[in-house]
């Protein structure tokens, strides 16, 4: 039986747990067995997996803070582990900022832990105007008008490339 492989996350408005619901399809297509976990409700031994990856989205420039402690706490597991992380942000739309080598949020959240997983992606979120509140709403049209993103406040758009993620998702079966 292939070592069991978790996916643990942090999301926002959901859109990361999309990801690690089509990161888990291509792991039952290799019959790997996996298993789902929100940040939010982790407090488990790690021994029983094989695999660790975490997955992250930003909100205001930074990844849940979460997933930092548990990377933190959990450093000297982790690195007896294969481990992978993603991130989840809509400065990744832009192919120039779409590898974690590349994408400032991922390089800043690097520079901050000592950790290095065996593989790192970074995949573009989803913009999704009428369901953020008005605060998030304002402050997130700021930042698209900065970097030059739409600003209409109906804007509903989704920029995941998901055969990027089915990618990974390969990858990670392999790992």
């Amino acid at each position: 039986m292939p070592e069991k492989t978790v996916l643990i996350y942090a999301s926002v408005d959901g859109h990361t747990l999309k990801i690690c619901e089509k990161l888990k399809q291509v792991f039952l297509e290799h019959d790997q067995p996996v298993e789902i976990i929100n940040i939010e409700d982790f407090n488990r031994d790690l021994s029983r997996f094989g695999r660790v990856i975490l997955g992250a989205s930003i909100r205001y420039g930074v990844h849940d803070k979460k997933i930092i402690e548990l990377i933190n706490s959990r450093i000297q597991e982790l690195e007896t582990k294969k481990t992978a992380f993603f991130s989840v942000n809509l400065v990744a739309r832009k192919t120039e900022k779409s590898s974690p080598e590349t994408n400032p949020y991922v390089v800043k959240f690097f520079k901050k832990i000592s950790w290095r997983p065996d593989m790192a992606a970074t995949f573009a979120g989803m913009l999704d105007y009428p369901r953020y509140s008005f605060f998030d709403r304002t402050m997130i049209r700021l930042i698209m008008w900065m970097t030059k993103g739409p600003t209409n406040p109906r804007t509903v758009k989704e920029y995941t490339d998901w055969k990027k993620v089915e990618a990974f998702g390969e990858k990670l079966v392999n790992l």
